[in-house]
């Protein structure tokens, strides 16, 4: 079994804990006593693992917040992003989700009987293709159908799409909803259309998210599916609300 990071921080740990100085004792040496010392109290290396794993926790916390600061601008207001429910609302959440995702797909109900139950709730969708080429492509067409008037219509219809998104069922779909194909397909190259997706990508790193859906909601980074109960939960807390 490969060594982990944290296991071999705590062996190095438990190293500098050998009282020689380098001078007094050779490398294998050193080496026999780490292994001495494990070997008699092994619940060291869980206890070294859990402060490991909570510092890193820490620090990964400290850092997502500090994007949430730096970045909340270009999280909730970015003029490049497409809006549903409230554009006025006092509350934003912001989904980063994938077309081939099937728990995207799984969220989406939750995520509209929200922005039904409460009118107060800005939804900033983020198209962040992340499970191939079709997922990808996918991205661009519905971005591009803004340009007709008609990302919501596409989004929804790539959304409720059964098996996988791809270049020929995307298309398929954009004509379907009444999408000038060709156009759409001209217009999938426009720069706009990239930096979204780049945005998306570098938001996405930032905050630390790893896989799709996942949802900010004020201070709150939600990564996974999620129900309608969590998210107007985490709407509460955003307002400031018992």
């Amino acid at each position: 079994m490969r060594a982990t990071p944290f296991l071999t921080a705590a062996v190095l740990a438990l190293s500098f804990s050998v009282p020689a100085s380098a001078d007094q004792i050779s490398d294998d040496r050193i080496k026999d006593l780490v292994a001495e010392a494990l070997r008699e109290n092994p619940e060291l290396v869980l206890e070294a693992l859990q402060a490991l794993e909570a510092r890193q926790a820490e620090a990964e916390a400290a850092a997502a917040a500090a994007v949430l600061t730096d970045q909340r601008a270009m999280l909730e207001r970015d003029p490049n992003a497409p809006v549903q429910g409230n554009p006025d609302g006092d509350v934003t959440v912001v989904e980063f989700f994938d077309y081939n995702c099937p728990y995207c797909k799984r969220a989406m109900p939750e995520v509209a009987a929200l922005l039904k139950d409460d009118g107060q709730v800005r939804l900033v969708l983020r198209e962040w293709p992340i499970l191939g080429e079709g997922s990808a492509f996918a991205a661009r067409a519905a971005l591009a159908s803004r340009k007709q008037g008609k990302y919501a219509e596409m989004h929804d219809a790539l959304m409720g799409m059964r098996g996988k998104v791809e270049e020929q069922t995307v298309l398929r779909v954009a004509g379907e909803i009444g999408l000038d194909v060709d156009k759409l397909k001209a217009d999938m190259q426009a720069p706009e259309v990239a930096e979204h997706i780049a945005t998306s990508m570098r938001l996405a790193a930032a905050l630390g998210f790893n896989g799709t859906p996942s949802f900010v909601v004020g201070n709150q980074l939600i990564p996974g599916f999620v129900e309608t109960a969590q998210l107007a939960e985490a709407v509460t807390t955003a307002r400031g609300k018992d």
